[in-house]
């Protein structure tokens, strides 16, 4: 066989790839491997680094050359919202776009970020959410895809708290409508009043969708508010605890980072492209432990 055979793309296997910039970090390669070896979808699953400038470009070349879907990843995410035909609602609500495919000669886009989110505690951490009260940090993009996924949940409350009270605010307002129709009720402010929150207005859930775990940083979330009987869940994930992990494990909350939500992300654009769902235990069993083995280095 030549080098140019080599090289000719399998057409009996379906090409899909993660977009991003920088993208060569990604786990999503490996998550998607292990769903096509449990499901036994033919799928090949790639990194592809798409220029700054040329986003649009670089996935309509794959689209063109045979692609059948994309992840998109940091910083494209708001692109692929402006490059999509059609939208799901929970993509329309966050803004913001990381699962692509081609169906009836359209370009369709989805989030699956929250709904990731609510699968990862509800189903792998068993904390269900109705009636539950929600601390939300931060109000970016990653808190804007969680929120309608939560609110369908049915918890009591959600507050969503922010360094900058206004975005908390404007955010919250894009959700009024869907919060009424759940009856959730919605709180928004800034960082430094989450301290006037008293034990009975405390929180059962509290997910970290600030860019704090990046910088190292704690968020300012009191004592009292991280006691016995709360979640702590911070959607970074790595081979250590993130430094709010760890302080809210010294202040008695069960914690878990973002690792799960990672995983049903993936299942739930595999599901979209291929219309099969994946079991994901065993997939995140296989991450934790390699995330174990590189904390162990």
């Amino acid at each position: 066989m030549t080098a140019e055979q080599n090289s000719t793309p399998d057409t009996t296997i379906d090409r899909y790839v993660v977009v991003g910039n920088p993208v060569s970090h990604s786990r999503s390669p490996a998550i998607h491997a292990a769903f096509s070896r449990q499901t036994g979808e033919a799928v090949q699953y790639e990194r592809l680094e798409a220029p700054l400038d040329a986003f649009a470009d670089t996935v309509r070349r794959f689209l063109a050359e045979g692609g059948h879907g994309f992840n998109v990843t940091t910083p494209f995410k708001l692109e692929a919202y402006d490059l999509a035909d059609r939208l799901t609602p929970r993509a329309e609500a966050a803004g913001a776009v990381n699962t692509m495919w081609i169906e009836d000669g359209l370009i369709h886009g989805d989030n699956t970020d929250g709904i990731g989110l609510v699968r990862d505690i509800q189903d792998n951490l068993d904390v269900l959410l109705e009636g539950r009260r929600i601390l939300l940090l931060g109000a970016g993009g990653a808190a804007m895809g969680a929120m309608l996924p939560l609110i369908e949940c049915r918890p009591a409350r959600i507050v969503v708290a922010n360094r900058t009270a206004q975005k908390a605010s404007d955010m919250v307002e894009q959700f009024v409508e869907a919060a009424d129709q759940y009856n959730v009720e919605l709180w928004a402010g800034g960082l430094d009043a989450l301290g006037a929150l008293s034990d009975d207005e405390g929180c059962d859930v509290i997910i970290n969708a600030s860019a704090s775990s990046l910088q190292g940083e704690l968020p300012p979330v009191p004592d009292h508010l991280l006691g016995e009987g709360v979640l702590a869940y911070d959607m970074m994930y790595g081979a250590k605890p993130t430094v709010f992990l760890a302080y809210a494990a010294k202040c008695g909350a069960t914690t878990s980072d973002g690792l799960g939500m990672l995983v049903e992300q993936a299942a739930e654009a595999f599901y979209n492209w291929r219309g099969v769902r994946p079991n994901t235990t065993p997939v995140l069993a296989e991450l934790r432990a390699a995330l174990q083995a590189e904390a162990a280095r």
